[in-house]
């Protein structure tokens, strides 16, 4: 959750009320957000300690949920507690459609990039210090937030009476690129930005984004002045001042739904200091292909809900009126739907975009009614807790293997895509791995579908602990899977190591020897067809070194078809020279694993 700092006094006086601690921690909780810390209160103690420099003003800091952008500044938090306390009603925004709309015309180049862009004017504002500073902080936060370090969308906000339109946004190669950056005054291409905001601590971060493609997005006037080069910095010509009157934002971005919804929130929080309070401009974006969209939409959007399904979900027997005003107070425009008297039409707001269901309507009502006020009552039904057969079988499992003198881990399920294939000799075939569409880091790429990565990481990370090494690890690996509704489905492993001077390949045999007792199956030849239970083959694995391998095969009742099945489960044997290598383990391992679950 984000953590927003609001100066106290301007929001007490858009409150109309002067709140103790305690009454506004009230406030929040009802409304679902926390107060974590109330500064003054920090103030009155530090006096006590004779602290030289205090806060020149209190800070309320309040913890937001993650997907309320419209809560994130000042001005949105004020506005929505006003509604929730009947002091105001929902703003109406208004649309100012001038004779010619600025337009942002979209060069095709900047399809490899950054593809989309939306942008919109707000006309004849005011700033003072106090609403320019929420403006820039709001800026920060949804960047941090929404656009997810910039790498989906960015914001650019420009003087609009400093540069021209139309405007035309393009990418270009860095060193046909030359501009002044922000508070800068020496003009630099892109490689010079790139080295000139190597080191800044606040804008480095975002250097990668961009660093590496051919070319770098970049918006112009009509008279070729750089406006911005996205999702970086932008020009010092178009630099935003207390004395500017008409902003022009632009917003690229990889993501044109995410785009629409910071534009949305900007606009929405920022209109009420203009001339006419909530109004705006929209800007027209004119693509390659001669599309043409208008920006911002504002429009509220309609959905529905059920009265019974609202009443069943809270336990409440709330008439239609009154769950119309509850919403109403949640800032959602609600009335009965004249058609059917079972069912709340609501008016989303263009801020309220974590709004997607019923369900999130009926939240709103709980918020609004107030959880403490929920009726309590015991469920209709009685239920007895039980582990499901896997999870039991499992403790069991970890309770042999500990028992057997080995220590269990807990890596975790991600990893990089070497560890899981290259690391391991192994190919992906492209139809097991789970991949990540957007990695964080290359340390997490794909989901595991073996438990070994995780364990030689483990003990690559132990090197320096006396020498024999046990460890064991009993947990999921996940696969893709195309005939299950979520298109993928997890798998119970068992995996063990032994590390020491020698390779301990018959202390590996015996652990699995000791669970196939412990789990009541015999060891069979492969011929015994009239039996259950389990053999090994020897394998050649290019995990394992050559020779020193086998295959783990069993046959079972399958719980389902209720037919015999012989599949292979497993294998173990000596890890690969090569393997140890990529992991940088200096000493032998053996290695074994199967899949748990057959023995269910």
């Amino acid at each position: 959750m984000p953590t927003v700092n609001i100066d106290k006094q301007r929001l007490f006086e858009a409150l109309e009320k002067n709140y103790t601690s305690a009454e506004f921690f009230e406030l929040c909780f009802s409304f679902g957000i926390e107060l974590e810390e109330d500064t003054s209160e920090k103030e009155v103690v530090d006096k006590g300690k004779n602290t030289e420099k205090l806060p020149e003003r209190p800070l309320l800091k309040i913890d937001i949920p993650a997907n309320r952008y419209d809560l994130l500044c000042q001005e949105g938090l004020a506005r929505a507690l006003r509604v929730f306390t009947g002091k105001s009603k929902p703003p109406v925004y208004k649309c100012l459609k001038p004779a010619k709309l600025q337009q942002i015309i979209v060069d095709k180049s900047t399809q490899q990039i950054r593809p989309y862009v939306v942008g919109a004017v707000l006309r004849d504002i005011t700033f003072t210090p106090e609403n320019y500073a929420s403006f820039i902080d709001l800026q920060d936060k949804l960047h941090n937030n929404i656009c997810r370090k910039r790498t989906l969308a960015s914001m650019g906000t420009h003087d609009l009476d400093t540069i021209q339109g139309p405007f035309s946004y393009e990418a270009l190669s860095p060193k046909d690129i030359k501009f002044v950056p922000l508070n800068k005054t020496v003009e630099v291409d892109g490689h010079g930005m790139m080295e000139l905001y190597a080191e800044d601590k606040h804008l480095g971060k975002f250097l990668p984004i961009i660093r590496d493609s051919p070319v770098y997005p970049v918006v112009y006037d009509v008279n070729r002045n750089v406006c911005s080069l996205p999702p970086i910095i932008n020009s010092e010509k178009s630099k935003i001042t207390l004395k500017t009157k008409n902003v022009f934002i632009e917003i690229t971005a990889t993501d044109e739904h995410k785009a629409s919804t910071v534009l949305n929130t900007l606009i929405a929080m920022f209109s009420e200091y203009c001339s006419q309070p909530f109004s705006y401009e929209p800007v027209e974006i004119v693509y390659p292909d001669q599309t043409k969209k208008v920006f911002p939409k504002m429009e509220a959007r309609q959905t529905t809900a059920k009265i019974d399904y609202i009443n069943a979900c809270t336990g409440l027997t709330l008439p239609g009126d009154e769950i119309c005003r509850l919403l109403n107070r949640m800032s959602l425009e609600a009335t009965l739907n004249p058609k059917d008297k079972n069912e709340v039409v609501v008016n989303v707001p263009p801020t309220r975009w974590d709004i997607l269901h019923a369900c999130d309507i009926m939240e709103d009502v709980a918020i609004s009614y107030g959880y403490d006020n929920l009726p309590k009552k015991m469920p209709n039904v009685n239920t007895f807790a039980s582990a499901l057969p896997l999870n039991k079988l499992s403790d069991h499992m970890r309770r042999e293997i500990a028992m057997a003198g080995f220590s269990e881990v807990a890596p975790l399920i991600l990893c990089s895509h070497d560890e899981n294939f290259k690391f391991l000799n192994r190919v992906d075939n492209g139809k097991e791995a789970i991949k990540l569409a957007n990695p964080k880091t290359a340390e997490y790429q794909v989901v595991r579908t073996s438990l070994l990565p995780g364990i030689l990481k483990t003990l690559n990370s132990n090197k320096k602990l006396a020498l024999p090494l046990k460890v064991f690890e009993v947990s999921d690996v996940g696969f893709k899977d195309d005939s299950r509704e979520r298109m993928s489905r997890n798998e119970r492993h068992v995996c063990a190591t032994y590390t020491s001077k020698t390779s301990g390949f018959e202390i590996i045999h015996g652990l699995l020897d000791r669970i196939m007792v412990m789990l009541s199956t015999d060891r069979i030849h492969q011929k015994e067809t009239t039996r259950l239970g389990y053999w090994i083959e020897e394998a050649a694995d290019p995990t394992y070194f050559p020779g020193r391998s086998a295959h783990i095969y069993l046959r079972y009742i399958h719980p389902e078809t209720r037919q015999r099945t012989t599949s292979k489960i497993g294998s173990f044997g000596v890890l690969h020279p090569s393997v140890l290598e990529c992991f940088d383990l200096n000493n032998p391992t053996t290695a074994l694993e199967f899949n748990l679950e057959p023995f269910v």
